[in-house]
């Protein structure tokens, strides 16, 4: 029994031995995202070891809103950002402190993400539908966010003025939440994952889809030029989102009708990591799958409309385009 228990011990100690080895030969790299479902192949790439297969010992960092993970992406607080685009995110890229890599989520027709949703008050008194936001006070996390950038669209869709909007900018998602159900906004832009709650408990209406309305290429994967200089890690890093891209497109987004994923055999398990990483339950995981190109391609010509778009409306620094901004090594082109 002693010889036996001597070599369970030694095993074990082998095993932490190849453990603590493997630690120090990884490649470390901090990602930032958020909690939503836009960030799904990131979240799949981690729980089911993805990046540690590939060499990589990754560690997730959650914010509230899109800006400040491009802001920590600049000052080496992150290694790569996966978010929204912003102003101030092209502002940065503008400066040439952030380069961009890879396509994330899209806004797609028949893929729930962002909506529209007024409050209660502002429901009953005639905003029923997005076209209706002319003159009203709306909620977004920041001014030139990507909310922003929606709500301009939807503007020149409809033909009325950016400026009739009164914007309100409330930093993240949940004060943007909060002034909806208290009523200090008629209406604000949120993501489903956030809005659910609300809705569910009365405290706000549904009125569109962002995808549905104004389809555009949302998210996408940065890094500081510090970070690109070590390409290994970069080609790593890609190389798994590619390949989750692909699971999560193939297994989830195929399967999907009417906006919802169904909850089977194949899609249960990947559903159930985006519900770990999101904080949501199952039920509320299966209508809020953001679209994804399933080759992690970018939309190059709907980034340099952005970038156009935000530099008229004075959000943007002139001078770039998104041939300035783009890392033509590692992004793949739609």
């Amino acid at each position: 029994m002693i010889g036996i228990a001597r070599l369970a011990a030694a095993g074990l100690v082998a095993i932490m031995a190849m453990g603590t080895a493997w630690a120090e030969d990884a490649l470390k790299a901090k990602i930032g995202v958020l909690r939503l479902s836009s960030s799904a192949p990131v979240f799949i790439a981690q729980d089911k070891g993805y990046f540690r297969d590939a060499g990589l010992d990754v560690e997730l960092k959650f914010f509230d809103a899109a800006q400040p993970i491009a802001v920590a992406t600049t000052s080496g607080d992150i290694d790569f950002g996966v978010t929204a685009f912003t102003a101030g995110l092209y502002n940065l890229a503008g400066k040439g402190v952030l380069k961009v890599i890879g396509g994330m989520s899209r806004e797609k027709a028949g893929y729930p993400l962002i909506g529209y949703f007024a409050s209660n008050n502002a429901y009953a008194a005639g905003l029923k539908t997005p076209k209706d936001l002319a003159g009203k006070r709306v909620a977004v996390t920041q001014v030139g966010s990507s909310f922003h950038y929606s709500l301009g669209l939807l503007a020149d869709k409809y033909g009325f003025k950016l400026a009739e909007v009164k914007i309100i900018p409330l930093q993240s998602l949940s004060n943007a939440a909060a002034a909806l159900k208290g009523e200090t906004v008629d209406a604000a832009l949120l993501p489903i994952s956030t809005a659910r709650k609300l809705m569910d408990d009365g405290g706000a209406k549904f009125l569109g889809w962002v995808g549905d309305e104004t389809p555009w290429q949302l998210g996408a994967v940065f890094a500081s030029p510090k970070t690109l200089t070590n390409k290994v890690l970069v080609t790593k890093l890609l190389g798994v989102l590619a390949k989750a891209d692909r699971e999560y497109h193939d297994v989830i987004l195929a399967a999907m009708k009417d906006g919802t994923a169904p909850i089977n055999e194949q899609t249960k398990p990947l559903l159930e990591i985006i519900a770990k990483y999101t904080n949501l339950p199952l039920e509320q995981v299966v209508g809020n799958c953001a679209y994804i190109d399933p080759d992690g391609k970018l939309d190059v010509k709907n980034v340099d409309n952005q970038i156009k778009w935000l530099q008229e409306q004075g959000f943007a620094d002139k001078g770039f385009d998104a041939n300035t901004i783009i890392a033509r090594d590692f992004v793949r082109a739609d």
